[in-house]
């Protein structure tokens, strides 16, 4: 993988086909198609935090798939992590570079999908949450609600945060 990606803010290659990060500069597109990624999906929203303006166009210059799936910070619904799950089905054999603003809503949406479909332990998948952030109230209530509307499909372990009753 080149060294480069590493410069994107809060970069994390989660395994071999998936990536998630902050928000990459125009030059850093070419980059991740140089990486091997077939597909970006956006996260953010169009006015956020160093949005560029026409990301669609950037990315598509680079030859890669754009995906952009508006989450509203204040307000992630179980909506928009559905459409992710489906994004990502679609996707499961491609490699994935997965960014918002700063990869705190994608590291809660990469765990979720990790946990879920994946069927990863709480604690690995955990890691790439802690590496970015604490989820406030509104994500740590969002990450519970999905996983309690999921329960069927999460392995319960030791080790994993149980969902409220």
């Amino acid at each position: 993988m080149d060294d480069r990606l590493c410069a994107i803010q809060n970069f994390l290659a989660i395994d071999d086909r998936l990536a998630t990060a902050g928000q990459p500069n125009p030059f850093q597109f070419g980059l991740i198609k140089a990486a091997g990624y077939s597909t970006v999906i956006n996260l953010a929203l169009s006015s956020s935090t160093d949005a560029l303006k026409d990301e669609n166009a950037l990315a598509r210059s680079a030859w890669l798939e754009y995906i952009h799936i508006p989450v509203v910070w204040e307000k992630p619904t179980m909506m928009d992590f559905e459409l992710f799950v489906q994004v990502m089905k679609r996707r499961q054999t491609q490699k994935c570079f997965i960014h918002c603003a700063k990869n705190m809503r994608v590291s809660v949406f990469v765990y979720l999908w990790r946990r879920i479909y994946e069927k990863v332990p709480h604690d690995i998948a955990q890691a790439s949450i802690d590496a970015v952030w604490v989820p406030n109230d509104i994500w740590q209530l969002f990450l519970e609600s999905v996983l309690k509307h999921h329960e069927n499909l999460v392995e319960i372990h030791s080790n994993s945060p149980q969902s409220p009753s």
